[in-house]
């Protein structure tokens, strides 16, 4: 079975992934193949230099993320430039990654995705997982991290879809609000629900 698994920003879908994985599942991580499609030498990378220039670079020659990032979130339309750039690689790059699992035997393969349905990738799974939380719970984790302040992760989260609309188009709902330990127990009934599924599913084990 392959699980989609989004949310809003500081939802906690890192650690809702990190939990299935423990449980058994195998984790795609699109930030990573995001990291992997502009990394230096590859095509996606040349790319967004030639889009955004070489001021967006760091002094090893990588891309600035974080650069990059303030300028993408002020500006749509740069934003849109980006994403145009990343966006097909990263899926290239999953579907390699879901195929190989698949063909190890992975039983379910989750793949957390930021942007699962702004980007369209919903057709990509079997099933969607949301992980829900107030805004204040994710803006407040977000600045705790310290990689961003409070309003740049308001305005972050305000280019992404409304998580109340992905909660609407989900599967699955996790609600992450409050403690860890009660957010374990909701991981842990939808593991065995899946795993459920899974056998009954044609072909499944």
């Amino acid at each position: 079975m392959r699980l989609g698994l989004t949310g809003g920003l500081g939802s906690g879908k890192s650690r809702v992934a990190q939990a299935l994985q423990e449980l058994g599942a195998a984790v795609i991580d699109a930030d990573q193949l995001a990291r992997e499609a502009v990394a230096p030498g590859t095509p996606g990378y040349r790319a967004v230099v030639e889009a955004f220039g070489r001021e967006y670079l760091a002094a090893d020659g990588s891309l600035d993320r974080q650069k990059l990032g303030r300028l993408v979130f002020a500006d749509e339309s740069a934003r849109r430039r980006l994403e145009a750039i990343i966006h097909p690689e990263v899926i290239r790059l999953m579907r390699a990654r879901v195929e190989a699992l698949e063909r190890a035997g992975a039983p379910v393969v989750v793949l957390e995705v930021p942007l699962l349905f702004e980007a369209g990738l919903e057709n990509e799974v079997d099933k969607v997982v949301v992980v829900d939380a107030p805004e204040e719970v994710r803006v407040a984790r977000v600045a705790a991290r310290g990689s961003l302040t409070a309003g740049e992760a308001r305005q972050r989260l305000a280019a992404q879809l409304p998580l109340g609309e992905k909660v609407r188009r989900a599967d699955y709902v996790i609600d992450n609000s409050g403690r860890w330990e009660e957010t374990q127990l909701q991981v842990e009934r939808l593991w065995e629900e899946i795993r459920r599924e899974e056998t009954h599913r044609p072909g499944g084990p």
